[in-house]
């Protein structure tokens, strides 16, 4: 299979490049003229570059490659800073605009990479067909914007749409403010570990498993919403303690005496559908974990 890819010099884009190739399929990566090649993805034959941004894309070299399915994954996802961004809006935009034009060059199957804040976050596991998806940030909305208008698109009959919403992806190679990584950072400089809001419960999947179940979606040609998480939920508690023992410094671990609140207290995957496909998680917390400490090139317990 011929698969184009935007945004696969990021954290998930990369993890599925090295997966599809490993299956044997060819890729061809969009990336934008100033970036470097991923170090963390190998020279293969059936992987091209091709530079270019979703507004201004090489589209000859595009329509010489000819692909099967393109995997939509560009997005901000800089912690905090991507939730009310305005670019979130541009990428709007510019993602349509690609998408649609990638039909015209033979792309009959578009996989988007969405959001869990495309839902109405409430108690209880999180339903493509059940709960409402009412965002409440800016990044979810223009994410959901864009499921909306591809759905539309997809109902005329000329396009294959499979949409999948990411859960709390956690591995190697994360941005250093995400939760494990900056409680990683600050262990390994023996500084203290505050957890504001140790009682949040989250559906960490740890990114080659996200690569997996994207694979699934494509190779499935799955259509509609499906969610990209395991159904289980982990305390933030948890993950600060597990990874104050993987680095023998649980005592830096401790609870804030006046707790945040935290608008997203219980965020937890309805994972039936994913795991319909055959997918099943491969990795652990724990293992995971370990990953991130090995990739700083930490000591384990």
């Amino acid at each position: 299979m011929k698969i184009l890819i935007t945004g696969g010099s990021g954290f998930i884009g990369s993890a599925f490049i090295r997966l599809a190739l490993s299956r044997g399929h060819e890729i061809a990566g969009l990336l934008t003229p100033r970036k470097g090649v991923p170090a963390n993805v190998p020279e293969n034959p059936n992987l091209i570059w091709l530079r270019g941004r979703l507004e201004a894309a090489p589209w000859a070299e595009i329509a010489a490659f000819g692909a099967d399915v393109c995997l939509h994954g560009a997005w901000i996802t800089t912690p905090g800073a991507c939730l009310e961004s305005i670019e979130n809006k541009i990428l709007l935009d510019a993602s349509l605009r690609f998408l649609r034009k990638t039909r015209d060059f033979g792309v009959s199957h578009i996989v988007g990479l969405g959001t869990n804040l495309e839902y109405q976050i409430q108690a209880g596991p999180l339903s493509e067909d059940q709960t409402p998806s009412t965002p409440n940030t800016l990044y979810g909305h223009c994410k959901n914007q864009l499921r909306l208008a591809l759905e539309a698109d997809a109902q005329t009959g000329h396009m294959l749409l499979g949409w999948g919403r990411v859960f709390y992806t956690f591995g190697p190679g994360e941005h250093p403010l995400r939760l494990c990584s900056s409680i990683v950072h600050k262990l390994s400089r023996n500084e203290a570990v505050t957890l504001r809001t140790p009682d949040s419960i989250k559906d960490y999947i740890y990114v080659e498993d996200v690569a997996s179940a994207v694979m699934a979606v494509i190779e499935s040609r799955f259509r509609g919403v499906i969610n990209l998480g395991t159904g289980t939920g982990t305390p933030v508690r948890e993950i600060a303690a597990q990874l104050g023992q993987i680095m023998k410094k649980k005592h830096l671990i401790e609870e804030s005496q006046q707790s945040e609140s935290d608008p997203c207290p219980w965020v937890i995957a309805d994972a039936t559908k994913l795991r319909a496909l055959g997918w099943k998680p491969q990795w652990t917390l724990q293992a995971g974990l370990e990953e991130i400490v090995r990739a700083y090139r930490l000591p384990l317990s």
